[in-house]
């Protein structure tokens, strides 16, 4: 959706820290998905991940002692489906084709997706700056893939859509928390919706298994997406949203590919070619318009008068 930051120019050191933090937590959960992906298959990668992640947040929820309210139990399940069941699904689907960099990148997409379902709802046209930067992300993403080797391969295009795929049920969702479920605290939002995930996901371990027995780094790999990538990463997130709000918070959003990129090449050998540097930044420059974030303003606006 549209976002403003020009209300926090500024960010005091700590906060700027925790925003790389997450933002290199979150660029690692590719680089974990890649690991585990080929040893459990993405259902029972995926139900691992939403499963722990649900048992670590309810015993944080119980340290809190923040009950959840059961009477929203159908947020939790709408909001579980479109902010973490079918994403982190596309998302295991795609890994076994893609390679942490594509995916982190296309990632970046989310709020374009946003903006146009936003303005879909409201019946409007959004405003030009908007509509450029839609323009530019179509465009990031058709040099992202169209010129990368990885997209070549057979299955691969199937792996792409289930990427923007998963970025636009990230769209949908948060115009969903937006317009109907507002009233819900962040914490408990969270919370409820990854019970939500695990009650949806947990059938589906019928129809699948796991390719192999898992090794210790598989179960590592799994235990990260779930306590450090799902869990740790949501605590970060909502401290920072409470500490400098949530259109600043949300400039994670240009950071995560960075990390992605760069965990894919440093640990996983992963190649980065022109057309991997020339896509990201269309795209990133398209979600900056989107999202109203001016860089350059910022950094005006923190030097000395």
């Amino acid at each position: 959706m549209p976002l403003s930051l020009a209300a926090n120019p500024t960010m005091p050191l700590r906060h700027l820290s925790q925003l790389f933090l997450l933002a290199a937590i979150w660029g690692a959960s590719f680089l974990f998905l890649r690991v585990a992906v080929p040893t459990l298959g993405p259902v029972w990668l995926i139900a691992g991940r939403i499963g722990f992640a649900a048992l670590f947040l309810g015993a944080v929820a119980a340290l809190l002692r923040q009950g959840l309210p059961l009477g929203e139990w159908r947020h939790f399940l709408v909001l579980g489906l479109l902010n973490t069941a079918l994403p982190f699904l596309a998302y295991g689907f795609a890994a076994r084709q893609l390679n942490a960099s594509l995916m982190s990148i296309l990632n970046a997409t989310a709020p374009i997706w946003g903006a146009i379902i936003m303005a879909s709802l409201q019946r409007r046209l959004p405003a030009r700056s908007v509509m450029l930067g839609l323009l530019l992300g179509m465009l990031g993403v058709a040099v992202l893939v169209g010129f990368d080797r990885v997209s070549s391969q057979p299955g691969a295009a199937w792996a792409i859509g289930a990427c923007l795929g998963a970025t636009l049920c990230y769209g949908l969702a948060s115009s969903y928390a937006k317009l109907k479920a507002s009233h819900l605290a962040p914490f408990k939002s969270a919370h409820g919706s990854m019970w939500g995930a695990t009650l949806l996901v947990l059938p589906l371990l019928t129809v699948s298994s796991p390719a192999a027995s898992p090794t210790p780094l598989v179960w590592g790999a799994v235990l990260a997406l779930a306590i450090l990538c799902t869990g740790v990463a949501y605590l970060l997130y909502f401290r920072l949203v409470r500490d400098i709000g949530a259109a600043s918070t949300l400039t994670v959003t240009f950071l995560i590919p960075i990390f992605g990129v760069l965990w894919g090449a440093l640990l996983l050998g992963e190649h980065i070619g022109s057309n991997t540097l020339a896509g990201g930044l269309i795209i990133l420059l398209g979600t900056a318009l989107v999202t109203g974030f001016n860089p350059l303003a910022r950094l005006r606006a923190a030097q000395p008068s």
